[in-house]
């Protein structure tokens, strides 16, 4: 197991102590507060340390041409990156005309504290100013669950032992342009324009180099600043509305601000009384409220900051500077401390819906509450919009969306808070338009949905990683079928969510074709895609392309014969709405149940592709560490020519299609691909850990569950400073729920084969099912359910035998162990995971190919000089 930082030993807080500026980028990923709308990095208010700024709106975004050095037809044209919004966090303290500076003054004691049950981080610090005097500096930051626009930063300044001149300076700063050349930004270069550009690494966000947020208009006081913007090119507004609160006693009523609206640069001193003065300095990319006086020895000073965001890609910038003025004002009249109940009363009820708890050893806890925070920081409040890789805690990726919410971060929401879900839900089928333009721009019939984006758009400039990763069809049809299997939502899809089956099944079946020629003879094939694994493009026959198109289609088969039996008004309303043929739905029937699933009697595999096993085994053994991961050291042809992956592709396939497979079949895969994994995705060590302990190398399995628990808690990928991986998040819920307690849903059926963890003594959790709540606990020699919400019934099923749960006592079953234990795996190559070395190892069934001798070696780039 990799060294792991400790951030104290309370499961429900981050501590850290001190102030470490190397791991200034990721500890702003670690304390960021988000709510799904709007996110926050965890800078701190004073700026310094940096690891790079951010303020995010979920889908505010810039676009821009892309230059493709050559083009093609159908090549993505527009890139979209998500656009850092005014930041409103920033205040500056002064104690006799001298600044905090974090990097350079003298800070006796330094404590920060994400608090994952209150949903706030708090830091606070002891200052020894120059002239010998301490002052200690107290934070308060949040980003409301309740209000999804709005966020808190409150600053308390006590003068412990001498009067000080005391300066609060709080700032709304457009860092998105002021900001374009950074120097303090690690990685980065300066061009020759003199804008930022970032390393050559794809999971990083594009620096926008020409100005981005176009200033409109804008109104202050003494105690309330509203700026807008449009950005340039998408055409998306936003504002950001601040209120002030200013009080020198907490304990008694706080001073009042002048609030007269004012467009001017620079107001004039307001006398508050008590020795205190304030004023504004207004300019169209930064404004500036001071609030000065004198803190006596003793003394408390508060600055109570509240944030207001609002965007929109078709109002107009004064609707939403209205629209800011009115949140704040709503706001103005809540009873104080309110906002902070509020948060602890939301994630109260969330912990007792989704939480997780294990008897295991320390820190796992901690990690896993976390993990699960991250989650309810990505979507609780998208309310629509999609959820961004990273969230909202980083620019990674550009802030688009993926595939990688629907089967990593959907499971958690369905069956814990299915309401989220089905926003998430929402957001895709809203895409449709545009991925019905997709599929015909790319020669087809039906919808394709984009490989990565944030307004519907095909963003990805490389087809053969991006566009050709067809699966994204069908995973978003899987998450859909999934949704609606669990909460028997079928309003949803008679609401209009039956349209994403219909025209994804279309495209599977315009974009294969028979092997006899003619429909319904021969195999249905699918050829030119690219599968999960982004190390093996554009292939023939992906088998978790092709596994998951059939259930696609099966489940548009479903979909539509079920409305004719059961609803037939909306199964004519959506005939005549696609204008579905009759014969269609017959096709698509027989496409699934002759679809083309590759597998090799000579190995006893299921190949990844059609030619996958032709190709020369990569030595990930002989490759040293710093060529990995293999995206940022090889050229893709070089990558695509052998046996290695990027991340587990037939493995995951596996889990989605877990009763198209048998326990042999699994394990003979997954012995086979796990020697081939690099694990450079952060989405991998989920997969591998659940499928391991399904077929019985349970200590494998928790090794690759701590890889996957602390990928951004010990920054193991090494970009946690470009944000949360958030479906790695996702994918601790799986692992825990599908891994170790043995959840499947397949066949609309809940059932369980558990494999708890040998040295864990318990784990508990509970679900949503059709409505229902139940909590289910496991312990090592039985599992137990009780319905504690609802009063439904819930039949459960465990290993075979079925059970319902009632409003009686807890049903609890006898468990004969926690399934078959193979030992050591002896096969495990270089990838996420060393080999241990130690202990009983079991010998694979799979003969593995020989592998090459040699790995391609990048040797020193020199250009000669030319001869004169």
């Amino acid at each position: 197991m990799e060294t792991q930082r400790s951030f104290g030993d309370d499961p429900w807080k981050l501590v850290v102590r001190g102030i470490d500026p190397a791991l200034a980028g990721e500890d702003e990923t670690l304390f960021s507060l988000a709510n799904g709308y709007l996110g926050l990095r965890g800078n701190h208010e004073e700026g310094l340390p940096l690891g790079s700024h951010g303020t995010f709106v979920n889908g505010l975004h810039e676009t821009w041409r892309i230059q493709h050095a050559e083009n093609a037809y159908g090549f993505a044209e527009h890139g979209q990156t998500i656009v850092n919004a005014p930041d409103a966090k920033t205040i500056r303290i002064y104690v006799d005309d001298e600044r905090l500076n974090l990097e350079t003054s003298e800070i006796r004691e330094v404590t920060r504290t994400l608090d994952l049950r209150a949903g706030t981080c708090t830091r606070s610090l002891v200052w020894l100013t120059p002239t010998g005097k301490r002052v200690r500096v107290d934070t308060k930051r949040m980003v409301s669950f309740v209000h999804r626009h709005m966020a808190t930063v409150e600053m308390t300044v006590t003068a412990l032992d001498a009067d000080a001149e005391l300066t609060f300076s709080s700032l709304v700063i457009n860092r998105q342009d002021l900001a374009r050349v950074n120097t303090e930004t690690p990685g980065a270069e300066v061009g020759e324009a003199g804008q930022t550009r970032a390393m050559n690494d794809p999971r990083q966000s594009e620096m926008l180099t020409d100005r981005v947020l176009n200033p409109g208009p804008h109104r202050h006081s003494m105690s309330r600043t509203i700026m807008s913007y449009g950005v340039n090119n998408s055409g998306m507004k936003v504002a950001v509305g601040v209120d002030h609160v200013f009080a020198p006693d907490p304990d008694r009523e706080p001073l009042q601000l002048n609030t007269g609206i004012s467009s001017g640069a620079l107001s004039e001193m307001q006398d508050l009384g008590e020795g205190w003065h304030s004023r504004v300095e207004a300019g169209p990319d930064r404004v500036r409220h001071l609030f000065q006086g004198t803190a006596y020895e003793g003394q408390t000073v508060r600055l109570t900051k509240t944030i207001m965001y609002h965007s929109s890609a078709t109002s107009a910038l004064t609707e939403m500077v209205d629209r800011c003025e009115q949140s704040l004002e709503q706001l103005a009249i809540e009873p104080a401390g309110q906002r902070w109940r509020a948060q602890r009363a939301f994630l109260d009820d969330f912990w007792r819906a989704s939480g997780v708890e294990v008897d295991a050893e320390p820190g796992v806890q901690q990690s896993i509450n976390w993990n699960l925070f991250q989650l309810a920081q990505a979507a609780a409040r998208a309310d629509g919009r999609g959820i961004p890789a990273k969230g909202l805690t980083g620019s990674g990726y550009s802030g688009h969306y993926f595939w990688d919410s629907e089967i990593y971060v959907l499971p958690f929401l369905t069956y814990t808070t299915p309401r989220w879900a089905r926003n998430a839900l929402r957001a895709r089928e809203r895409m449709l338009p545009r991925a019905r333009a997709r599929a015909a721009m790319l020669s087809e019939n039906g919808a394709l949905f984009p490989w990565r984006t944030i307004n519907g758009e095909e963003a990805s400039a490389y087809y053969a990683a991006g566009t050709a990763a067809y699966h994204i069809n069908a995973d978003i049809t899987y998450a859909l079928a999934r949704y609606v299997s669990a909460t028997g939502d079928t309003g949803f899809i008679a609401g209009g969510a039956s349209d994403i089956a219909v025209e994804t099944a279309r495209l599977w079946s315009s974009l294969g074709f028979w092997s006899g020629g003619a429909v319904g003879e021969g195999q249905f094939h699918i050829h030119g895609v690219t599968g999960p694994d982004e190390y093996t493009t554009v292939v023939n026959d992906n088998l978790f392309t092709n596994v998951m198109a059939q259930f696609n289609l099966r489940f548009a088969v479903e979909v539509v014969r079920r409305g004719m039996r059961d609803a037939p008004a909306d199964y004519w309303e959506l005939v005549e709405r696609l204008d579905l043929g009759e014969d269609e739905v017959d096709n698509w029937a027989m496409a699934a149940e002759h679809m083309c699933v590759p597998y090799s009697e000579e190995s006893g595999v299921h190949p990844q592709d059609a030619h996958f096993l032709e190709r020369e085994m990569w030595n990930l053994e002989a490759t040293p560490p710093e060529q990995k991961p293999l995206l940022l050291h090889f050229h893709p042809l070089v990558i695509y020519r052998y046996q290695v992956l990027k991340q587990a592709d037939v493995v995951l396939a596996l889990l989605l299609a877990s009763d198209e497979f048998t326990l042999e079949q699994k394990r003979a895969d997954f012995e086979y691909y796990d020697a081939l994994t690099t694990g450079d995705s952060s989405l991998s060590a989920v997969v591998q850990s659940i499928i391991a302990a399904e077929v019985g190398y349970q200590d494998l399995a928790y090794r690759y569950f701590e890889h996957a628990l602390r990928v951004d808690l010990d920054n193991l990928h090494r970009n946690a400073s470009d944000g949360v991986h958030v479906a790695s998040a996702g994918g601790i819920w799986m692992t825990v729920v599908q891994g170790f307690a043995g959840m499947r849903d397949a066949g609309r059926k809940l059932s369980f084969d558990p494999r708890l963890p040998k040295h864990w003594g318990r784990l508990a959790f509970s679900l949503m099912w059709r409505g229902s709540r139940i909590s289910v606990e496991l312990e090592r020699d039985a599992i137990s359910f009780a319905l504690v919400e609802g009063d439904t019934p819930v039949t459960v099923h465990v290993r075979g035998r079925a059970f319902d749960i009632g409003e009686s006592e807890p049903t609890r079953v006898e468990l004969d162990g926690q399934g078959p234990d193979l030992g050591e795996f002896e096969g495990l190559s270089a990838g996420i995971l060393p080999r241990d070395g130690e202990g009983e190892h079991h010998v694979p069934t799979v003969e593995v190919p020989v592998i090459t001798t040699s790995i391609p070696v990048k040797a020193p780039f020199t250009v000669a000089e030319p001869e004169l």
